[in-house]
């Protein structure tokens, strides 16, 4: 599968949080995520591993009872079915691979 950028197709599940899938697989999905300024991701757990990076911007990022303030080029892995969250500092963008394939995010 290739994926040729564009500014369409964006769902915004919550306010402030915009996200698209990019490009996926059999095993991974790849999402972008457009994050606003005082924005907050809830606490949520999911079954699929989700391993991140920071393209811009700054998050304070939570996972399990830890909690991480990530700056543009810090990544993170979160394993599966371990709550996490983020209360979004400044604008930021973060792309995101699940594995396996979250069907809720095919288009």
């Amino acid at each position: 599968m290739f994926y040729k950028r564009n500014d369409d197709g964006y769902k915004q599940p919550l306010e402030g949080i915009r996200q698209k899938t990019l490009a996926y697989g059999s095993e991974t999905l790849l999402t972008e995520f457009r994050l606003s300024e005082g924005s907050l991701l809830p606490k949520h757990s999911h079954p699929q591993e989700q391993t991140g990076y920071l393209v811009s911007g700054r998050i304070l990022l939570s996972i399990g009872s830890e909690e991480f303030e990530a700056e543009a080029g810090d990544s993170w892995s979160i394993p599966g079915d371990v709550e996490h969250g983020a209360l979004i500092l400044e604008d930021s963008v973060a792309i995101e691979v699940f594995s396996p394939v979250r069907t809720d995010y095919l288009p």
